[in-house]
Order: C-alpha cells, then sequence, then structure tokens
C-alpha cells in the first residue's frame, strides 16, 4: 500500500533542515519520494560511513562541484557528526542547502557537534496518523502501532521484536550509553507498565533495583533517542493545587503493549481506555508539529487527585479529556467542569466512542473517529 505522508518539507526551499524520527518512521522512503534528484549520502551504508569518518573533508570535495542552491541530503547523519563542520562551511560558502536526517540528536549533542547554529530549521517524522491511512482501522493502529512496517503486516510481533532488539543493539549498546544493558531492559519493562501514569522516580528505581538518578537518567536516554516523551503537567494555580510531576508516553501506542507481552487489546477494557488515551496524544502531537502550531501539551491533575484532563494544550485554551466509553455521563465531564471553572475560555472537548457528536453539560462530546477526521481537515481549532 502506497501512503502519502502529510509532511511535505517546504521549507527546504529556503532553509536548511534536521529531520528526526524514531527508526522506522520513514525518513529515507520519504526524501527519496520528495527529492529524488537531491545528492544523496546514506550514512548506513559501511563504505560510505567509513570513507567519511576517515575524510570528513571529502564531502565539501564532492559538494563543490554542484550547483550553488542545490539541495544534498545526509540520512543518519548522526553516524558521522564530524560531517557538520563541513555542511556548515557548504551552507556558507556554497549556498547549498542541506536536510540532515538521523534517529536522535544525542550522539551529535554529547559529541559536541557543530548543531549549525540556528542554520537549519527542525522537522520531526512521526509515526502515521489517521489521515495518512486509507480506511484507517482504529483498532488496528491501537493493537499493531503506527510504524509503516508495523501497522501494514497482519501481524507486527516478529517486527516489533526485532524493532526493540535493534534499538537495544545499535542506539544502547553499540553507543555504550548504559553500563549493564540487563538493568536496562528492566527499566523498560517498567516504564512500559507506568506508561502514560504520573512518573514516580522513586517507585521505579524500587521496582527495578536501581537509584533514582539512574532512572531519571533513563528516562532521558528514551526522549533523546527518540523512543518516548515527556507530557508535563500544567502547573498553573488558580484555585486548586496540582502535581507538577510529568507523564511518560513511549513514542509509539504499540511499544509498551510489546514489551509487557500484552494479549491483543479489546475495546471495554481499561487497557484499551489507557491505550486509546496514549493513541490520541500521539495523533494530536504529531498534528501540532506538523502544522507548525507552537503550543505545549501538557495535562491537569488536581493535588487532591479529584480531578484530572487528559490533555490541556496552550495557555489552557483547550482541555481534552479522552473516554473509552460508548455512553458518556455527568461523571465522565466533571474533570472537565472542574476545569472550567478556572479557565472559563477554554474549549472543553470529550472524546468517547459514542456514535454520533453531541454537546453534553456544556462539553463538546466527540466520537474519536469523528474528531480524528475533521482535526485533520482543519475544521477544529486547538
Amino acid at each position: 500500500m502506497m501512503l502519502e505522508r502529510i509532511l511535505k518539507l517546504e521549507e527546504i526551499k529556503d532553509d536548511s533542515l534536521f529531520l528526526w524520527g524514531s527508526r522506522q518512521t520513514g525518513k529515507s522512503t520519504l526524501l527519496k519520494a520528495l527529492f529524488p534528484q537531491a545528492q544523496l549520502y546514506d550514512l548506513l551504508k559501511t563504505d560510505v560511513r567509513l570513507a567519511f569518518q576517515t575524510r570528513p573533508a571529502l564531502l565539501r570535495e564532492e559538494c563543490e562541484m554542484l550547483n550553488d542552491g542545490e539541495l544534498v541530503i545526509i540520512d543518519e547523519v548522526q553516524k558521522v557528526p564530524a560531517l557538520l563542520d563541513e555542511v556548515h562551511w557548504l551552507i556558507e560558502n556554497k549556498g547549498l542547502r542541506f536536510i540532515l536526517s538521523g534517529s536522535s540528536a544525542r550522539k551529535l549533542r554529547r559529541s559536541g557537534a557543530n548543531l549549525l547554529g540556528g542554520r537549519a530549521l527542525r522537522r520531526t517524522l512521526f509515526p502515521l496518523v489517521s489521515a495518512e491511512i486509507p480506511d484507517f482501522d482504529l483498532m488496528r493502529a491501537i493493537n499493531h502501532g503506527m510504524l509503516p512496517r508495523h501497522y501494514l503486516t497482519s501481524d507486527p510481533s516478529a517486527r516489533i521484536k526485532a524493532y526493540i532488539g535493534d534499538y537495544l543493539q545499535q542506539e544502547i549498546v553499540e553507543e555504550a550509553i548504559v553500563r549493564r544493558l540487563d538493568g536496562f531492559i528492566r527499566f523498560l519493562e517498567v516504564a512500559a507498565i507506568s506508561n502514560s501514569e504520573i512518573v514516580n522516580y522513586t517507585n521505579i528505581a524500587q521496582d527495578c533495583g536501581i537509584s533514582s538518578k539512574t532512572v531519571k537518567e533513563y528516562f532521558n536516554i528514551l526522549v533523546e533517542t527518540m523512543l518516548g516523551f515527556f507530557l508535563p503537567a500544567y502547573t498553573k494555580v488558580v484555585k486548586r493545587k496540582v502535581l507538577q510531576s510529568p507523564k511518560f508516553y513511549f513514542f509509539d501506542v504499540a511499544i509498551p503493549h510489546y514489551l509487557i507481552r500484552r494479549p491483543t487489546i479489546q475495546p471495554g477494557t481499561d487497557i484499551f481506555g489507557h491505550a486509546l488515551e496514549h493513541f490520541i496524544i500521539q495523533e494530536i502531537r504529531a498534528y501540532l508539529s506538523y502544522r507548525n502550531i507552537d503550543k505545549q501539551m501538557t495535562y491537569w491533575h488536581t493535588l487532591d487527585n479529584r480531578y484530572e484532563v487528559d490533555l490541556i494544550i496552550g495557555e489552557a485554551e483547550t482541555a481534552i479529556e479522552i473516554k473509552s466509553s460508548d455512553n458518556i455521563t455527568s461523571n465522565d465531564t466533571k474533570g472537565l467542569k472542574a476545569f472550567s471553572e478556572e479557565y472559563p475560555t477554554a474549549h472543553t472537548i470529550l472524546l468517547s466512542m459514542e456514535e454520533r457528536p453531541r454537546r453534553f453539560n456544556g462539553i463538546d462530546v466527540w466520537p474519536v473517529q469523528t474528531f480524528l477526521q475533521r482535526l485533520w481537515a482543519g475544521q477544529l481549532n486547538l
């Protein structure tokens, strides 16, 4: 199945850019499709990588043969950080444009590599989103995940297992990021159990048999290698005191299910509710990025644990609660109503498995599928 991605990288007409994205999100496929005429260097190829590791200046020598303004793509640029000095020179002196893609900026930052001082924009390619898939299937997305190779296969378990194995081998072992791989693997399992929950470093440390400091370092590794992200707490206080700790989500909804070996997720279960929340947040995160909407995503949870809202967008502009129920009642709206008492101008939305949209207790109740269609059609103002 040919899938057309939403991200078009139109900024490259005027600027160079970094294109980041987790492994197998489709960065190489996208770049080849969008820019078939560009000069391409694929650093996954051993001979190409070794040549540049030996003589980074080779890039400058070859690119000086190009015309001013031509486009050059360097795929997996983090594998040879020294190339960025040559890229910098070529942008400044030759007027070339570059797309520098990779699955992790960690090695570049830790090596002190030249990040081009603002001369290159940053874009991110996420896993597939619902609008990119004809006949999108929500349950397939939740069980298979949204990486192209995983969503499209009939049974993704072997591919997800290989994906995690490749991540551990190439990102963790090869770069010697952690001293004990077995401890990190145990941490991954506990982090998967805690996925979409408020992070408690002390409890996770006890479960893993490591220090809280190490747990924080391990979470940062997941973020830096693009395997996960934090959802911060919305911490402004009007009346009710709120929690300050972040939540953590893996970058793709299927990864935590594989790590803790969950069976197929079915509607009507608690696991489905957590997975649906994760999936919606994954979609909205991609939407805000692709549409260049500069608004932070947070969650809201009162200190007394009475009220919570799954997602706050911007400065209390939009509040979204995600429920897996097909019959919304007043009890499902209490978090949004409490938030509205503190932020009366907030647009409150409740997503559910109901069949038709309606307005209930002053809140817009949307079926998940309808919400996603209207979101990507630009018919919702978040």
